[in-house]
């Protein structure tokens, strides 16, 4: 069955959900994700490439550098990143740059040198004026780990010499250290974007706040965020808090990133989106299913079938008039439905005409999984709690013979219509792409 509702993307770092106390949410950042995404930043944006150069276009090239004139940077390899968080501050970053740098020698000639260093630096998580989750740095350091030049042999010593002591020491932390920023700050802009206000189709919004200073501990970060919903007339929807601690689902991989959810929020987003549980179903919408005629509806109903006029076109119009409640268990998670189903004649030669109403509970089975860094709810029809007879053009009579039909209608056309049309309803959001089932 297709997916359903974007129901959240944090900056992509989405991966696994379960379930949580109260109406808000906590994602745990593990490790890994962090490391791809300063990987990413690092090779998608060019930044180092773009900072050597930057910083070699403001050597001077009138005079020579310590025997140098014309310091180019070119074929620089991409980063080996190293990651290690900081319980109670942030990040610790050790990045292998390898490149060569290019200049002309005091003798005349073109030279190459090939060189190894380890960036290391230091970096806070906080909580910036907007209440959003920011690194900043608080260190950078360049260690020199290989140097191989092309000069001749015997003007090595006194050239390195020279090279290490006054130039590279020098050079390095403006060619590299501005890019840790740049970095940095694009890892910002996910945070920044984790946080801004999500479209929920055309039924409303939703964003998260952050609650408290982000926490750092040795293996993830952990943020602890409000959930705020928004109808689309603009009203904010209350959410209960008394939701008890829930199980995870699916179960969390090891090294992933966790992002915990309450029954009680999912149950408040469904309900903000519920206006999209409205359809009308006719006869060529349930292949395969007795045709929607008042003929098939007088064989079920013998009692009822006099009052009908024969072989009319049947409509079937389902909508939910309560919010849907979710409930999650170690094993599986559920959706209760509540809706109506009202079942109209249309005859050929007047207007349509109510002939009863039927209040129908629908359990349905709900799936999570992620597709397109968003967590996606699908849903599967798993019986008929209750389809009792609310109103009738007809008189009273016995409802239990519809089950059935009921029953399949809504699996063949109901439910999967849910699935189609919320899921249409996706909008902008986030960058930071992992994803993990």
């Amino acid at each position: 069955m297709s997916g359903v509702w974007c129901v959240l993307l944090l900056g992509g770092w989405l991966v696994w959900s379960g379930g949580a106390a109260g109406p808000g949410a906590v994602i745990r950042i593990d490790l890994g994700t962090i490391g791809r995404a300063v990987s990413t930043a690092l090779n998608e944006s060019d930044v180092l490439q773009k900072m050597a150069e930057e910083a070699a276009k403001k050597t001077p090239n009138a005079k020579p550098i310590k025997g140098i004139l014309g310091l180019k940077v070119k074929d620089l390899r991409p980063p080996v990143i190293s990651l290690m968080l900081l319980p109670g501050s942030g990040l610790f970053m050790v990045i292998l740059v390898q490149m060569t740098i290019t200049g002309r020698s005091f003798i005349g000639r073109n030279m190459e040198i090939a060189l190894a260093a380890n960036l290391t630096a230091g970096s806070r998580l906080q909580q910036d004026a907007a209440g959003i989750p920011s690194f900043s740095i608080r260190n950078c350091h360049i260690v020199l780990v290989s140097v191989k030049t092309d000069l001749p042999s015997s003007m090595l010593p006194k050239v390195m010499s020279n090279f290490l002591d006054k130039t590279l020491q020098k050079v390095l932390p403006g060619l590299l250290c501005p890019a840790v920023d740049a970095v940095l700050n694009l890892v910002n802009a996910k945070f920044t974007t984790m946080t801004s206000e999500i479209p929920l189709g055309t039924a409303g919004t939703l964003q998260y706040v952050l609650l408290n200073p982000p926490l750092t501990s040795e293996t993830f970060i952990e943020l602890d965020l409000k959930t705020i919903l928004h109808q689309k007339e603009g009203q904010e929807v209350d959410l209960p808090t008394n939701q008890l601690s829930l199980a995870s689902l699916p179960p969390k991989r090891a090294g992933a990133t966790q992002l915990i959810l309450s029954a009680n929020f999912l149950s408040a987003e469904l309900a903000v989106l519920q206006a999209s549980f409205h359809l009308e179903i006719s006869n060529n919408m349930v292949l395969g299913l007795p045709a929607l005629v008042t003929t098939m509806l007088g064989a079920l109903i013998p009692e009822i079938s006099r009052m009908l006029p024969p072989s009319q076109p049947v409509v079937i119009e389902m909508q939910a008039v309560k919010a849907p409640v979710v409930t999650i268990t170690p094993d599986k998670s559920f959706l209760q439905l509540f809706s109506t189903a009202e079942f109209w004649v249309l005859p050929s030669d007047s207007a349509p005409e109510s002939l009863f109403v039927l209040d129908v509970h629908s359990d349905l089975e709900v799936q999570f999984a992620i597709a397109d860094e968003k967590l996606r709810l699908s849903l599967a029809l798993q019986s008929l709690s209750r389809a009792a007879l609310a109103s009738s053009s007809l008189g009273t009579f016995d409802e239990l013979p519809l089950r059935g039909v009921l029953a399949d209608i809504i699996h063949v056309t109901y439910v999967p219509s849910i699935n189609k049309h919320s899921s249409a309803g996706r909008a902008r959001h986030g960058d930071l792409r992992q994803g993990e089932v």
